[in-house]
């Protein structure tokens, strides 16, 4: 039976989002996280998180609303709740993002360690590609 948030007393409010932010809070891991919100929420539920976290980015990256509507097929309204939500200072979302940006930076650079020789040579030897330029036709970013 679905509870309306306006007919909760307060305290009880409190205690059952007290609840869900401890139980959140001693998930460790990215594979226990995935797990947690596989079991607590639907598919369509982890998207709609994922997507506003996504429309997050793009707003702290400078995207504008017309191309984030266009890029993710979002609405206006959804747009502008999270602008709302990261004009009123709240360090949630913005934390979240710059730790997630971290993330995706460590992972990049994993890749490409992995992928190329001449990668590696340069974080060994940065010194020497001061000197050397980058072999022509090579591109940094694939």
């Amino acid at each position: 039976m679905k509870v309306r948030i306006k007919t909760l007393p307060e305290k009880q409010r409190i205690e059952v989002l007290d609840i869900l932010y401890t139980a959140a809070g001693g998930v460790r891991g990215r594979a226990a996280m995935k797990l947690f919100l596989r079991d607590l929420l639907t598919e369509s539920e982890r998207i709609m998180l994922g997507r506003r976290i996504i429309i997050a980015r793009m707003l702290i990256a400078g995207e504008t609303q017309r191309r984030i509507e266009e890029e993710l097929k979002v609405g206006r309204d959804t747009i502008g709740r999270v602008q709302r939500w990261l004009d009123d200072q709240l360090p949630g979302f913005e934390s979240a993002v710059a730790e997630l940006e971290k993330e995706l930076s460590a992972r990049e650079f994993k890749r490409l360690y992995a992928q190329s020789a001449l990668f590696r040579l340069k974080k060994k030897y940065p010194a020497h590609f001061l000197l050397f330029p980058w072999p022509k036709g090579y591109s940094k970013k694939k």
